[in-house]
């Protein structure tokens, strides 16, 4: 028994040398490290515009300059990491809305779908009523979803010509509220700058620290074409033939992708070669509709697929066949992607040297409170 006993201590001895010479803990099978998701963040931008009838210049702008505004918010950066983009639309001042409501009609809530963005704004009109700010700006802060990351860009640009002061709601309590949800108001004011001062204007962008400009919304739009636009839209052909519509509204949200193509067309040049950078950039996602997108998400599933809603060339197809068909369209999409971003550095470096300060008023003042308020979060553009 001793000798036993003497053996026993002899290995235990043994092993604790042994583990000292390693020095290294001998692994738990129990435990495992699961990388910690990547934390995304967003740009929030609730656009709240003046539909009375003297604002058809100012919805004239916003065609014309939303997917600029959107290509200037892609090369931000935050912490690094690119963050995504929502923007909610918000109508008022129109007799057509609502009394009871306060002329107001929230038009759509933060989406990522940038044709949804396009597509309504394309349909507003102009018609004479009451412009009450702060009721507007009230509806947007409890209808919304702003969400609580302090890293977030939030901001409110709300632009108009009748006084701030207008309605049932005053302003300076919405204020209030905007700034208890780090929610930031920009101010545009269609009109002279001392003008929307002595109405208002100024005080209601101030009290949450935000930005007061004063723009002139029946300025044209300046379009300067430069030397890539016609490879640009070439491009986009290309693009468009990679995405695979899935689901009970792939069709329909493909053809309104056609549609949104054919109202910047239409509108200039310049406006759609703008669009087909927005499309090229990570701001343009369409997870909801297109497979090649869809593919990304964590939740999505092959096995959930409905063959009848796919297109008729994959119905047929097996899951490993549908996947790799999927796997090509993203290689050309990528490659196709990488293009236009090369073609489009060119292009801004052109148009740098083209473009002057206030060429088109109410991208210019978007822009400039957008890139001062972003700088506060340590947002980097490049």
């Amino acid at each position: 028994m001793k000798r036993f006993i003497t053996l026993m201590l002899i290995a235990g001895m043994s092993w604790v040398a042994c583990k000292a010479e390693n020095n290294s803990p001998e692994p738990l099978a129990d435990k495992t490290h699961t990388p910690a998701p990547v934390k995304q963040h967003f740009i929030k931008v609730a656009l709240l515009l003046d539909t009375s009838n003297s604002m058809d210049g100012l919805i004239d702008q916003a065609k014309a300059q939303l997917w600029e505004i959107v290509n200037e918010l892609s090369y931000a950066k935050c912490r690094g990491e690119r963050p995504n983009l929502q923007i909610a639309l918000y109508e008022y001042g129109n007799d057509r809305l609502s009394e009871r409501n306060g002329f107001i009609r929230k038009i759509l809530g933060f989406t990522t779908d940038l044709d949804d963005v396009s597509e309504q704004l394309f349909s507003l009109t102009t018609n004479g009523g009451s412009e009450y700010c702060g009721t507007v700006i009230d509806a947007s802060l409890k209808e919304l979803d702003w969400g609580r990351d302090a890293d977030d860009l939030k901001m409110i640009f709300i632009a108009g010509n009748e006084p701030f002061s207008q309605g049932k709601i005053d302003y300076r309590d919405a204020a209030e509220q905007a700034k208890e949800k780090d929610v930031v108001v920009n101010t545009i004011f269609c009109g002279a700058y001392e003008h929307g001062v002595a109405s208002y204007w100024k005080d209601g962008a101030t009290i949450t620290y935000g930005d007061y400009l004063a723009i002139n919304h029946n300025q044209a739009t300046v379009h300067v074409p430069s030397p890539y636009d016609d490879m640009i839209l070439q491009l986009n052909v290309k693009l468009n033939n990679t995405y695979i519509p899935y689901g009970s509204a792939g069709r329909r949200k493909y053809e309104k992708q056609q549609t949104q193509d054919m109202n910047a067309e239409e509108y200039s040049k310049a406006n759609a070669v703008s669009r087909t950078v927005a499309k090229g950039s990570h701001m343009y996602k369409n997870s909801t509709w297109d497979l090649v997108d869809a593919e990304k998400e964590a939740d999505f599933n092959y096995s959930e697929l409905k063959k009848e809603q796919l297109p008729e060339a994959l119905q047929k197809k097996s899951t490993g066949e549908i996947k790799k068909y999927v796997a090509k369209k993203r290689k050309e999409r990528e490659a196709i992607q990488a293009e236009i971003a090369s073609l489009n550095k060119k292009r801004r470096d052109f148009l740098a040297e083209k473009k002057r300060s206030g060429d088109n008023a109410l991208e210019d003042a978007m822009i400039t409170a957008l890139k001062k308020q972003a700088k506060r979060k340590e947002y980097t553009w490049n």
